[in-house]
């Protein structure tokens, strides 16, 4: 019996992905999907993060996806990447939507987006009860993350910072 090109292709494909599934098979190397969830504590508007290079809506709702290891291990950090609108009610004071004037506005405002980024340390989590990677932004662009399965409203969550805080005028080194 004759292979075809194809034939071979596809078992090559899957000895490939055999390998990779083997590669992933020990407890300590597992991994899994989760959310991203952005916590916005400031009054500026977070347009967007990433977090160890996945994209997420800044806006506050769960975007799809990360993939995190399902048990937590010492040094776990998390590069975190986003981009502030200092002044998000702009748009009340600009020409008409569609119009010349308010694409000139839109752009002008949108140049003065602001782009940062840090490594945090991703807080240990019990056995696999990772639940979503939660960033919380706070003034003097701080952050922090959690991957608790409290929701922030609840009292048992481990960040209790109020949300809506204006920068202050000096932040701290």
């Amino acid at each position: 019996m004759e292979m075809t090109m194809k034939t071979m292709w596809a078992i090559w494909l899957l000895g490939l992905f055999g390998l990779a599934l083997v590669g992933c098979s020990t407890a300590d190397n597992e991994m899994a999907g989760g959310n991203i969830q952005a916590v916005n504590h400031t009054l500026n508007n977070i347009n967007w993060l990433s977090v160890n290079g996945y994209r997420a809506d800044g806006g506050g709702g769960r975007s799809c996806c990360i993939i995190m290891p399902t048990k937590w291990r010492p040094g776990l950090k998390a590069h975190i990447e986003w981009e502030v609108d200092t002044d998000p009610y702009a748009y009340s004071k600009w020409p008409p939507l569609g119009t010349d004037g308010y694409r000139v506005a839109q752009a002008k405002h949108k140049a003065n987006y602001q782009r940062y980024s840090t490594v945090v340390e991703i807080p240990e989590w019990p056995g696999t009860e990772s639940c979503d990677l939660k960033v919380h932004f706070f003034t003097c662009n701080q952050v922090k993350v959690t991957t608790s399965c409290w929701a922030p409203s609840s009292p048992n969550y481990p960040i209790k910072v109020p949300t809506g805080m204006k920068e202050p005028s000096v932040c701290p080194q």
